[in-house]
């Protein structure tokens, strides 16, 4: 059986379940379950590598000894464990180092449930899990690939989706920015994981020995709030063979500003923040006051341009919306990016690219830090040909990515890429709209335009339908006598 139709018998056997309320419940229970399971034969794995190795489980909270066995607890026994004495054990955990494994753990569960109400059909979804062994490199390649698959499919849960950046956009960010090995490397909003994981598979290739692989482990950092995406990514990174993960379950922007200070700071950051969101009150305030807003998106860019080191790179997806913005906070925020920073590239993605869960259209601005904007290269990357849009089934494609890899390190004006003198943004009131001048006028409306053009269309339609009403029963009128 392959992994993806075990994992949707998994599926089917949890919607018989009445306990589980949807796609996001389905996806939460799953995971931590296979997060201990992964966990555990993680453990199988060192128990051989290391004569000490100790657990920080208790013995019987370990997967081996209530899970493992298939004929082992069931029903209203095994429920039982699982509210009663597995969650508020593996939530209690008591860890003296922030990244151990008792601290993983713990983080992990601290804000997960157990949704599930019939013992029966728990010990069912369990002994499926188990056929999935993670010390085999066959399993684990397979599985692999299934779950970057089923991250993708959380577009499709709801709210879900704002966790997943297709994998195309983290690669090419990522391939861009080119990580180097003892870079400390933060994504601070970093959901799933996937830049993270992007960076790790290209610093893999770099390193030769066990030495820097262990450093390799050491460099890659994640901050992430909500706890569904934190577990994923926890997972996500155990798979990429980080065995224990620096993501904080926290909101990198609860902290003010002012406590950081140069140890906190990163050599690069790869991040897709939260947009179209608000920020609870009060966060605003850890932010120097001409910076102050509830905007998420603006909130995570003055947050990164703190946390680069000097000559630190950064690679950061925002919508269409962060760079028209021309007055207040949004000006102030694209101003000090530009005088102390270098604004090198924006490339200017399509609508839909984050479809189904959202179609606006965003862009990727690289920067590096400490000496001003002179110029900024824009790259509009365009549909693939006899394409007119992406969807689930069409997504975005790394392949996409190749012409502006190859104009990347030699950079020519052609009718995708264009450039534009700092000084002329800054005449803009730093507005960073620019339209690809190859293009015609008419297929580049800005949208207060294209707000203008739907709202005339939609009236001259009810005009129209007006019209043909009138007619209509002017005609009826005329029948009935």
């Amino acid at each position: 059986m392959s992994i993806t139709t075990l994992i949707k018998n998994v599926q089917d056997i949890m919607r018989q379940d009445t306990g589980v309320d949807g796609d996001a419940q389905r996806i939460a229970q799953l995971v931590w379950m296979i997060f201990l399971k992964i966990f555990d034969d993680k453990e199988e794995e060192l128990e051989v590598m290391e004569d000490d190795y100790q657990s920080p489980i208790p013995e019987n909270l370990r997967w081996r000894n209530w899970a493992a066995d298939d004929e082992g607890m069931t029903g209203d026994k095994l429920l039982h464990f699982i509210n009663d004495e597995l969650f508020p054990g593996l939530k209690e955990l008591e860890a003296t180092d922030f990244y151990s494994r008792a601290n993983m753990v713990q983080a992990v569960f601290a804000d997960n449930f157990n949704y599930m109400k019939s013992g029966t059909l728990i010990r069912q979804v369990i002994n499926k899990i188990n056929e999935i062994d993670f010390n085999s490199s066959e399993d684990r390649h397979l599985f692999n690939d299934f779950y970057e698959s089923f991250l993708k499919d959380l577009q499709s849960a709801g709210n879900s989706g704002e966790y997943y950046t297709p994998r195309a956009v983290t690669q090419f960010a990522v391939d861009m920015i080119d990580p180097q090995l003892g870079e400390e490397i933060l994504d601070p909003a970093c959901g799933t994981g996937g830049f993270l994981t992007s960076a790790i598979e290209r610093l893999r290739k770099q390193a030769t020995s066990v030495e820097e692989n262990q450093e390799l482990q050491e460099k890659i950092l994640g901050v992430e709030k909500k706890p569904l995406p934190h577990t994923l990514a926890m997972t996500n990174l155990i798979l990429h063979r980080i065995e224990i993960p620096r993501i904080r379950h926290d909101n990198s922007l609860a902290q003010p500003l002012r406590n950081y200070t140069n140890k906190d700071r990163v050599d690069v950051i790869v991040t897709n923040p939260p947009f179209g969101g608000t920020e609870e009150d009060g966060i605003e305030t850890n932010f120097p006051s001409g910076f102050q807003t509830k905007e998420t998106a603006d909130l995570f860019m003055v947050l990164i341009m703190e946390l680069l080191k000097n000559n630190g790179r950064g690679a950061i997806v925002l919508p269409d919306g962060f760079l028209f913005g021309d007055e207040g906070i949004k000006a102030r925020i694209k101003e000090k990016l530009l005088n102390e920073f270098n604004l090198h590239t924006i490339v200017r993605l399509p609508h839909n690219v984050f479809s189904p869960y959202t179609g606006i259209r965003t862009n990727i601005l690289f920067f590096q830090k400490g000496q001003p904007t002179e110029e900024i290269w824009y790259y509009e990357h365009p549909y693939p040909e006899g394409q007119k849009s992406y969807s689930k089934t069409k997504p975005i494609r790394i392949e996409e990515f190749e012409p502006e890899k190859a104009w990347w390190h030699n950079r020519e004006e052609n009718r995708y890429a264009w450039k534009v003198s700092a000084e002329e943004i800054k005449k803009r009131n730093y507005n960073l709209d620019i339209k690809n001048p190859y293009v015609a006028e008419e297929d580049q409306l800005d949208p207060e335009e294209a707000l203008k053009q739907y709202e005339e269309a939609a009236a001259n339609a009810e005009q129209t339908k007006k019209k043909l009403a009138d007619e209509l029963s002017a005609i009826l009128n005329e029948v009935s006598e």
